[in-house]
């Protein structure tokens, strides 16, 4: 049976954090090479340290003299991403980092499994488990201390980049501890904010007299006592940031884009890998399904979870928990899936327009819980599969 009273914690990081600058930088030459093709392949790893950045990995045209041409645009894809997350410190700085482009084409023995062929379906691009999901604890219908966590940072940076509050920089990390009360969070009993400042002689006070309005106004009207634990910046300084203070990778911060421990991850990272990939596409896939079955009222709380065999089009399998919530057999809900959505690599990319360059804006903040735009970002966070799921139970 689950606990009903008790506490919780989770932790988001900026778009300094130096993972959050590798994802911004894989994903935007993969954003880069799906403007050019809708098809391209894309598996991008960045690493960044003191005044240098290596990209690496395997990208796929169908036109190689294009390849070839995109190729010579990355340096400036990564300059460019470090420049818009605001990095010109001494020893890391968007217009004088070095940049090692060590990317290649794609390996024959993989697209081979992975191309749809006259006699064959597309593949999955790789096997493995993704999982997805969606509690009614706040609107967007996340875990309340992920998305509260993404809330804040987002907002200093808004602050940041406005010029409203010059003293801060790039790299921040959050963390909030939730209390839950007859299952839902109606609290914060400690808050944590590590901020980057550009002013040294800023102490951890002034630093925290600039942010908690901020905090404050990110949080639920009374989730903020007099009992709640403060820590903002508590081991003093923090003016170094970035892959300067500390070096950075692709795909380091999985619970981060996710839901912050509060649901199971199948491992696989997202950022820098095109949408034939079911690591990222299969993953979107299960938090659309999950959003809509608690959407519809099918549950409270709901995990999906999907596997996938490299070379192999449809999932081996499709499995359900709504965790003591539901008000639909689980069993029903997994073949009301199975009838609602095409969960072949191909379905997938077709029913929530994935071929397209929507991916930098995913890499910091969090993959899930966002607002569907209009040009096709986080299509995933759409509900619009309610009523479908409901008539296939």
């Amino acid at each position: 049976m689950s606990r009903n009273n008790y506490i919780f914690t989770s932790e988001s990081v900026s778009e300094g954090h130096p993972d959050k600058v590798c994802d911004r930088i894989s994903d935007s030459i993969l954003d880069a090479f799906l403007t050019e093709e809708p098809e391209a392949r894309v598996g991008c790893e960045t690493f960044a340290t003191t005044n240098r950045v290596v990209v690496g990995g395997e990208v796929g045209l169908s036109d190689q003299a294009k390849l070839a041409e995109y190729m010579g645009n990355v340096e400036q894809i990564v300059r460019d991403s470090v420049r818009e997350i605001g990095y010109e410190q001494d020893k890391f700085h968007w217009n004088t980092l070095q940049v090692d482009n060590l990317l290649h084409e794609q390996s024959a023995h993989i697209a081979q499994g992975v191309d749809a062929t006259s006699d064959k379906e597309e593949g999955a691009g790789d096997q493995g488990l993704m999982f997805g999901y969606a509690v009614n604890e706040t609107p967007e219908l996340m875990p309340a201390p992920i998305q509260y966590s993404h809330a804040i940072l987002r907002k200093l940076a808004e602050v940041r980049k406005n010029g409203t509050e010059p003293a801060l920089g790039p790299d921040a990390k959050s963390q909030l501890t939730v209390r839950y009360a007859d299952g839902k969070p109606v609290g914060v009993t400690s808050i944590v904010l590590s901020t980057q400042h550009l002013d040294p002689e800023l102490s951890s006070d002034d630093v925290r007299a600039i942010v908690e309005p901020y905090i404050r106004g990110e949080l639920p009207d009374g989730w903020i006592s007099e009992g709640t634990e403060w820590w903002v910046n508590p081991t003093g300084k923090f003016v170094i940031g970035g892959p300067d203070g500390d070096a950075g990778l692709t795909g380091r911060k999985i619970i981060v884009d996710t839901y912050g421990g509060a649901a199971p991850h199948g491992g696989g990272a997202f950022s820098g890998k095109d949408p034939t990939k079911v690591d990222r596409s299969a993953a979107y896939a299960a938090r659309y399904l999950a959003k809509n079955v608690v959407a519809a009222g099918m549950a409270h709380r709901c995990t999906i979870q999907l596997a996938y065999a490299i070379g192999v089009a449809k999932p081996l399998s499709i499995y359900c928990d709504t965790h003591g919530t539901g008000n639909v057999a689980e069993v029903d809900i997994e073949r009301a899936i199975a009838k609602s959505m095409d969960l072949t690599p191909q379905g997938i990319r077709t029913h929530l327009g994935m071929n397209r360059p929507i991916y930098a804006r995913t890499a910091a903040y969090g993959h899930f819980g966002r607002a569907p735009e209009a040009d096709g970002g986080f299509s995933w966070e759409k509900t619009d599969l309610m009523e479908t799921l409901k008539n296939n139970c």
